[in-house]
């Protein structure tokens, strides 16, 4: 009798801990990858597909899954680059020669400027102030120069002007990777 009491009891802590072991796996049961979440908390959020994925969620979680390289991200530029080569563990790299293009700005033409809105609403990162039938202007400062604003744009008055390299925005190029010949000895 005292081995059945025994297996009885062990059943019946084994069925409540089951139970409250499954609770808890439903309870706090982690929705998404907190690697990504890690990442994605340090691309700036510009969603302007520079990197080739439709946002920085996209490009994030591809990073985690090691689909994708971390020099991609050209709002980001060397800063981010550096920031997700220490949290993933890799050495840092130039930004993707592909991806980066010349550094620019978007002006507005304020003659043949509408006041359409349709470039405030493809903005990414909210860098063009204006309203409904008036002119719009762009805050340079806060400019990606990711051209989301140029195809919505029906008269093509927002032009992209290249960023002149001053001491203020230059940055010490990496160096090119030479390619060495062994030396061998001679014989």
């Amino acid at each position: 009798m005292d081995i059945l009491t025994a297996v009885a009891a062990i059943a019946v802590l084994a069925a409540v801990f089951g139970l409250l072991l499954g609770y808890t796996a439903i309870r706090f049961r982690v929705e998404g990858d907190p690697v990504a979440d890690q990442i994605d908390g340090l691309l700036p959020q510009t969603q302007c597909g520079q990197c080739g994925y439709p946002g920085c969620r996209p490009y994030a979680e591809a990073l985690a899954k090691g689909e994708a390289e971390i020099n991609q991200c050209v709002p980001g530029g060397e800063a981010t680059v550096l920031a997700l080569a220490d949290l993933l563990g890799k050495d840092p790299v130039a930004l993707d020669e592909a991806a980066v293009k010349p550094k620019a700005v978007a002006v507005i033409d304020d003659k043949e400027c509408i006041g359409c809105t349709l470039c405030l609403q493809a903005c990414p990162v909210d860098a063009i102030l204006g309203a409904a039938k008036q002119l719009h202007g762009i805050i340079a400062s806060e400019c990606t120069g990711c051209e989301l604003c140029l195809p919505p744009c029906p008269v093509e008055c927002i032009h992209m002007l290249p960023i002149p390299q001053e001491l203020t925005n230059w940055r010490w190029p990496y160096p090119a990777a030479a390619s060495v010949e062994p030396v061998r000895a001679a014989a």
